[in-house]
């Protein structure tokens, strides 16, 4: 059965997270992927862990690809790399702006010789407007964009997100969905697109709730007062009497009134706006009264939406995702193989 990017092929600056995992996606729906490494190879092929000497992170993000080296600053760059610009329908990139037109390789230039190439580039504050050349990490696009602070902690205790937020939701999605969108007006038009993916601008969708609050003229909560960052006493973690941790996301009333009646919550207490501290205290208490193992089976009888925090190793052997195929995908390592990275992608579309 073919797959649905099969025909198509991207060539690949990119390194690290954001570029290589949209390219990954490409990869695993069809298309072919020609990844373009200086020599000796990208910076991910030294992040631990290691298996046989090779990076996981970099097997997993890199599976079935086809890997090049070339030394962009090299006299004879462009003339190696002038048979792979000429086959591709994708090109990705990730370095600063105005690098790729430094090397020649810019979307003005190539796209003068094929009008329809899809050309992306992805980076920190995209292509044009005053922080466009100023570095940045996951963690900078976060904070600039006003997300990091409706949920970073207090002074005394700052806490950082659990996920590279930016890298992935703002710059591997977005480029994915936009490249197939261009392909999409490709077939209309015939004509390629230039694509400015910025990671911190997609920070502000994720940030929505905020924007909501701002565009009414109120103040926006921050620093863990919102309704979904702790605000609320139906949404928060709780500490069981060993220490671990209960999600709570009880927000619709039929689910918090079946918590309330699991943890014999006083009539009084139920309305969580009259005094939403002393509801969260009383839920703590509850909470507090038994382990978590004595909870779990409770709370899925429950149905309210509460349930264990587990770690990775826990959720890892959980029946559920085992059974739901996300591990079943390899990738070469070495001279063996490591789990597959888990995407988005449903399984008929994958590369097997």
């Amino acid at each position: 059965m073919p797959q649905p990017l099969d025909g198509l092929t991207v060539l690949d600056f990119t390194t690290l997270l954001p570029g290589p995992l949209a390219t990954l996606m490409l990869a695993e729906a069809g298309a072919r992927v020609i990844k373009v490494e200086r020599p000796g190879g990208e910076d991910m092929r030294r992040f631990a862990p290691f298996v046989d000497g090779v990076s996981v992170l970099y097997a997993q993000l890199n599976r079935g690809k086809e890997i090049v080296e070339i030394d962009l600053k090299a006299s004879d760059a462009l003339t190696q790399l002038e048979p792979l610009v000429a086959g591709a329908d994708i090109l990705v990139e990730q370095f600063r702006p105005g690098v790729m037109e430094r090397l020649g390789l810019d979307y003005k230039t190539l796209s003068g010789r094929f009008p329809g190439l899809i050309y992306c580039s992805i980076s920190g504050y995209g292509q044009t407007g005053p922080k466009a050349e100023m570095a940045g990490h996951d963690l900078n696009y976060q904070a600039l964009s006003g997300l990091l602070a409706q949920a970073c902690g207090s002074a005394e205790h700052p806490s950082l997100p659990p996920t590279q937020i930016a890298d992935i939701g703002g710059g591997s999605f977005p480029a994915m969905i936009n490249i197939l969108l261009a392909v999409l007006q490709r077939q209309k038009t015939g004509r390629g697109a230039w694509l400015d993916i910025a990671m911190s601008d997609t920070m502000f969708t994720f940030g929505l709730f905020a924007h909501a609050f701002h565009t009414a003229g109120k103040a926006v909560p921050e620093f863990g007062s919102a309704l979904l960052t702790g605000g609320s006493p139906r949404y928060r973690l709780y500490p069981a009497a060993d220490g671990k941790l209960i999600a709570v996301g009880a927000l619709e009333e039929k689910f918090w009134q079946g918590l309330c009646a699991l943890l014999e919550i006083p009539e009084e207490l139920r309305d969580d706006r009259k005094d939403p501290q002393a509801t969260a205290s009383a839920i703590a208490a509850a909470f507090a009264a038994r382990n978590a193992a004595e909870w779990e089976e409770a709370l899925i009888k429950a149905d309210c939406c509460a349930c264990l925090v587990k770690t990775f190793g826990e959720a890892r052997k959980d029946r559920h995702f085992q059974e739901r195929g996300l591990f079943d995908f390899q990738a070469a390592a070495g001279t063996g193989e490591v789990e597959a990275t888990v995407v988005p992608i449903v399984p008929e579309f994958r590369k097997p």
